[in-house]
C-alpha cells in the first residue's frame, strides 16, 4: 500500500485533468464547426477540407513531442524547485517550434499540390485541398509555439491559462469562418484565414507569458538538441499510432461501404473518449515528474499506483455508460439500417476495451512524465508490430470485417496493457533528478 501522505488529493489531480481536457476538446470542437460552415458550399470544398485537414492534424499530431516532452523536462526543474530554468524549457521549445514550424510553412507552399493529387488524384477536391492546406500551414509556427506553450505550463502545473488561450484563438475562428467563408466570400480559403487568424492569436498569448517570466529568451541549440533526443522517440511511437489507425481506416474502407461507416462511427467515438482519458494522463505527467525532480522516487511511484487506479476506475464507468447507450447513440450518427447492423461488431470490443484504455492511458503520463519515452516507444512499436498491423491485413484477406479489425486493436492494447504493467513493476522508470539522465 502507498503512504497516505504521498498521495495526491483528488481535487488537486481534478485541478489540472479537467482544464488539460477542456485544451484537447477545443481543436476536435472547432473542427466541427468549421466542417458545418464549410459543409454549405458543396461537396467538393468539404472534401477538400477533410483531406486538407486530415494532412494537417498528421503533421501537427507527429509533432506533439513539443508539448509532451517539454512538459516531462519541465516538470522535474519545477519539482527540483527551480521555476527560472523550467521556464528556459519552454524559451527553447519555442524557438524550436518557430524553426521547424517555417520550414513546414515552406513545404507546404512546394508541397501541397503534387501530396492532394498523390492522395486524392488529380481534379478538383485535390486542388480544393492544396488551396486551404497552402494557407492554414502558413500557421504552423504558431500551432507548434502552441504545442510548446502547452507543455511548459502542464510542466509548471498552470493548465489553466492554456485552456484560456486556446478557447480565445478557437473563439475567435470559430466567429470569423463564417463571416469569412460567406459575407467576405473567400469560401473555403476563409475558413483557412479563420484558423490561421485563431492560430495566432493563441501563440502571441503563450509568448506573452513566456515574455512576462522575465528569463532569458535567446535560443541555446544544445538544449534544444537534448529536447529534440526526447522528441524522436515520441515521434517513432507517433508514427506507429498513425501506421495503425490508418490501416484500418484503409482496410474497413475496403471491405465496404457499410463496414467503413460503421468504423467511422465507433472511431470517432473511441477517439473522444481517448481525449478524455487523456487528460487524466497529463496530470500525470505533470505530478510525476514534479515528484522525480524533487528527488522523492517513494511518490512519484505512490502517484503512479494512484493515478493507475483511477484511470481503471474512470475506463469501467465510461464502458459501463456507454454500454447501456448501445442502442441510443449509434442512430444519432446514423439512420442507415445497413450502417447499424454493422456497428455491433465494433461496438462491445470499444466498450470492453475502455478499462484497459483506461490504466493504459494513465502509465503513458505516468511514464511520459518520467521521461521514460524511449521505452514507450519501443513497446508501442512492438505492440503494433505484433498484434494490431498483422490482424488488420488478415482481417482484408479472410474477410473478417470489423471483427477482425477491432479484434486488432484489442490485442495492441493488451499488449501495450501488459508492457506498461511490467514497467511499472520494475520502478526502474523512476529515476530522480532535476534532469533524466541521459537526457
Amino acid at each position: 500500500m502507498s503512504d497516505p501522505a504521498e498521495r495526491v488529493a483528488p481535487r488537486r489531480l481534478l485541478g489540472l485533468a479537467v482544464p488539460a481536457l477542456g485544451v484537447l476538446a477545443a481543436e476536435p470542437l472547432y473542427v466541427l464547426v468549421d466542417t458545418a460552415v464549410v459543409g454549405h458550399l458543396g461537396a467538393v470544398p468539404l472534401a477538400g477540407l477533410s483531406l486538407g485537414g486530415t494532412l494537417f492534424t498528421l503533421v501537427s499530431t507527429q509533432l506533439t513531442f513539443l508539448s509532451y516532452g517539454t512538459t516531462a523536462r519541465t516538470a522535474r526543474l519545477h519539482g527540483a524547485g527551480q521555476r527560472a530554468a523550467a521556464v528556459a524549457e519552454g524559451v527553447q521549445a519555442t524557438w524550436l517550434g518557430l524553426g521547424v514550424g517555417a520550414v513546414l510553412l515552406v513545404l507546404a507552399q512546394l508541397l501541397a499540390v503534387p501530396v492532394a493529387e498523390l492522395l486524392a488524384g488529380p481534379g478538383p477536391v485535390a486542388d480544393a485541398a492544396a488551396s486551404w492546406l497552402r494557407v492554414a500551414l502558413c500557421g504552423a509556427p504558431m500551432v507548434l509555439v502552441t504545442l510548446a506553450g502547452n507543455g511548459w505550463m502542464r510542466g509548471v502545473q498552470d493548465t489553466v491559462r492554456p485552456l484560456r488561450y486556446v478557447l480565445a484563438g478557437n473563439g475567435v475562428s470559430a466567429v470569423l469562418c463564417p463571416v469569412l467563408v460567406y459575407p467576405v466570400g473567400w469560401g473555403l480559403e476563409g475558413s483557412a484565414v479563420a484558423n490561421l487568424v485563431g492560430q495566432s492569436i493563441a501563440a502571441s498569448l503563450f509568448i506573452r507569458a513566456l515574455i512576462v517570466e522575465r528569463v532569458p529568451l535567446r535560443p541555446v541549440p544544445a538544449q534544444m538538441r537534448a529536447q529534440l533526443g526526447l522528441g524522436r522517440d515520441l515521434v517513432l511511437r507517433t508514427l506507429a499510432f498513425q501506421a495503425c489507425f490508418l490501416s484500418a481506416t484503409s482496410v474497413a474502407a475496403r471491405t465496404g461501404a457499410e463496414t467503413a461507416a460503421a468504423h467511422q462511427v465507433v472511431w470517432q467515438l473511441w477517439t473522444f473518449l481517448s481525449l478524455v482519458l487523456d487528460s487524466l494522463a497529463i496530470a500525470a505527467q505533470s505530478l510525476v515528474g514534479a515528484a522525480l525532480g524533487a528527488g522523492s522516487a517513494p511518490r512519484a511511484k505512490s502517484i503512479a499506483r494512484q493515478i493507475t487506479w483511477y484511470g481503471l476506475g474512470f475506463g469501467i464507468l465510461l464502458g459501463t455508460l456507454f454500454a447501456a447507450l448501445a442502442g441510443v447513440l449509434p442512430p444519432l450518427f446514423t439512420a442507415d439500417a445497413a450502417v447499424l447492423a454493422v456497428v455491433p461488431a465494433a461496438w462491445w470490443f470499444f466498450v470492453g476495451l475502455q478499462p484497459v484504455a483506461g490504466v493504459v492511458f494513465a502509465l503513458d503520463g505516468v511514464f511520459l512524465g518520467a521521461g521514460d519515452a524511449a521505452y514507450l516507444r519501443t513497446a508501442t512499436i512492438l505492440s503494433a508490430v505484433i498484434g494490431y498491423l498483422p490482424m488488420i491485413w488478415l482481417s482484408l484477406a479472410f474477410g473478417w470485417g470489423l471483427m477482425g479489425i477491432w479484434t486488432g486493436l484489442s490485442l495492441f492494447m493488451v499488449l501495450r496493457l501488459v508492457t506498461l504493467l511490467l514497467r511499472a513493476r520494475s520502478g526502474k522508470w523512476a529515476r530522480v533528478g532535476a534532469v533524466r539522465a541521459g537526457s
